[in-house]
């Protein structure tokens, strides 16, 4: 990079008046700061790199959405994703897990072990399996970075945008900003839907692994299906993932046959309609 970044400017300073030589330096400086910067997005993140994402992305959602205010509701929802990711291959992640007090139903995944799951979303359910299932399926996005690889294949695409804004005078090289404001972004706009169904499948074998029965994800993607898709609570989610159907016919596919031995796994409905009563009565 070094080499190119010196014979642009032995072809670019014959033309440049002396007077202009100095800011020249200054934008191929910047220009340099710029590629390495892209260098980094389009390379592979390492893990600190991904819990500095994570965090910063989580601490954003959190600012738009509080934590529903019950110590009890935020411990159970932990225990159990935290149980759920200690059956995986990122066990050693540092897991967070939380309610947010919000209607709408949905749930997020940020890089490096966070995952948050609307009260909304919490209300629809009827049993701890079908939370399991959920929880399974965001933390699917985390074990396979589906979030990072997405923010680094749009950064590859801006990768021009990138360059040209180096070398704007308000530009100040905020590489970090740029991924995190993609990340954001992706709420919004939703992954890709490999990455939904991916998510889907590894959730119902990750909740088996758990000791749950694992029709828990498709039980609450037929209550999901029974929610009225003009209604605003379930607009963003419905606008961010495949249809309910084709999930659910995927799901059919992959289990039909495959674990009627987990059947007998509980449920664990008691244990999470006490928690839900609770929430109910929790104002906010």
């Amino acid at each position: 990079m070094k080499r190119l970044l010196h014979i642009a400017a032995l072809l670019l300073a014959t033309t440049l008046p002396i007077g202009q030589s100095v800011a020249f330096e200054l934008n191929l400086n910047k220009l340099g700061a710029a590629l390495g910067n892209i260098k980094d997005a389009t390379g592979e993140v390492d893990e600190e790199q991904e819990l500095k994402i994570g965090g910063r992305l989580s601490a954003k959602l959190l600012g738009a959405a509080a934590l529903v205010e019950n110590r009890k509701i935020q411990l159970y929802v932990n225990r159990v994703g935290r149980w759920l990711a200690s059956q995986t291959e990122r066990a050693d992640l540092e897991w967070h897990f939380g309610v947010l007090d919000v209607d709408s139903i949905n749930a997020f995944a940020a890089p490096g072990g966070y995952v948050f799951i609307t009260r909304g979303l919490l209300l629809t359910m009827d049993s701890e399996a079908e939370l399991a299932g959920v929880l399974a399926h965001e933390i699917t996005h985390v074990l396979r970075r589906h979030h990072l690889e997405a923010i680094k294949t749009r950064a590859q695409r801006e990768l021009t945008l990138n360059i040209m804004s180096a070398l704007s005078d308000d530009d100040d090289g905020g590489m970090m900003d740029t991924m995190i404001d993609m990340g954001m972004d992706l709420y919004s706009k939703g992954l890709d839907r490999d990455d939904e169904y991916e998510a889907d499948r590894m959730g119902v074998v990750i909740a088996a692994r758990a000791g749950y029965e694992p029709f828990g994800l498709p039980v609450s993607l037929l209550a999901l299906a029974e929610v009225n898709s003009e209604d605003d609570s379930i607009s963003l989610m419905s606008n961010t993932h495949p249809p309910v159907s084709e999930r659910l016919a995927r799901l059919d596919e992959l289990m039909e046959g495959n674990f009627e031995a987990f059947r007998d796994q509980p449920l664990a409905s008691e244990r999470f309609r006490a928690i839900r009563q609770l929430l109910e009565k929790t104002e906010h």
